[in-house]
């Protein structure tokens, strides 16, 4: 047998996915729908594989527009998505959704130093690693409700999902911080 031949004698996950895909494109019927979703809500959300988030939102095929990334947070690409989610295909309200037992909370910014003494290069990007799941959803809230290119930021919300219950529990907006000193 040739040495390329012999590479695909093991099926690899992606070769089941693919699979996967050719059964269900043979019951497939195009739904009709536009890029628009129904719901005019975007939800940006960890990229955790313990999260069903359409099943743990209640939401169909169309009703949204789903944006994942490691710990959900607000970075420049997610901005973009969202920019472009807002302004090209009409939404207009925002869902962030974080959880517990994220992966983000036992990295440091050093990850991006080992990197680079691994591949000689450091990252462009931050690692966005973070202790307080709630603190990072309320900084997050922040990114999103401040960004100019963003013409919806009335109705942005946050929450953390539980992954041993499944439950969601809102995270309260960052409040103002002269407001908060003047109260002590």
């Amino acid at each position: 047998m040739s040495t390329h031949a012999s590479c695909f004698a093991t099926e690899t996950v992606t070769d089941r996915l693919v699979e996967s895909n050719r059964t269900y494109a043979a019951g497939f019927t195009d739904p009709g729908m536009d890029a628009r979703p129904v719901l005019q809500v975007a939800v940006v959300a960890c990229m955790d594989a313990r999260i069903d988030l359409h099943a743990a939102l209640g939401l169909e095929l169309g009703d949204c527009h789903t944006i994942r990334n490691a710990g959900g947070v607000v970075t420049d690409d997610t901005i973009r998505s969202l920019t472009i989610s807002q302004r090209a295909l009409g939404t207009r309200s925002v869902v962030l959704i974080h959880h517990t037992g994220c992966g983000l909370q036992t990295l440091t910014e050093d990850f991006r130093h080992e990197l680079e003494l691994e591949v000689g290069q450091r990252p462009a990007w931050a690692v966005e690693a973070f202790r307080d799941v709630d603190q990072d959803v309320r900084q997050s809230m922040q990114r999103v409700r401040t960004n100019p290119f963003l013409p919806h930021t009335d109705d942005v919300r946050g929450f953390v999902f539980d992954v041993a219950t499944g439950l969601l529990r809102e995270t309260a907006p960052r409040t103002d911080a002269v407001r908060d000193h003047s109260e002590v």
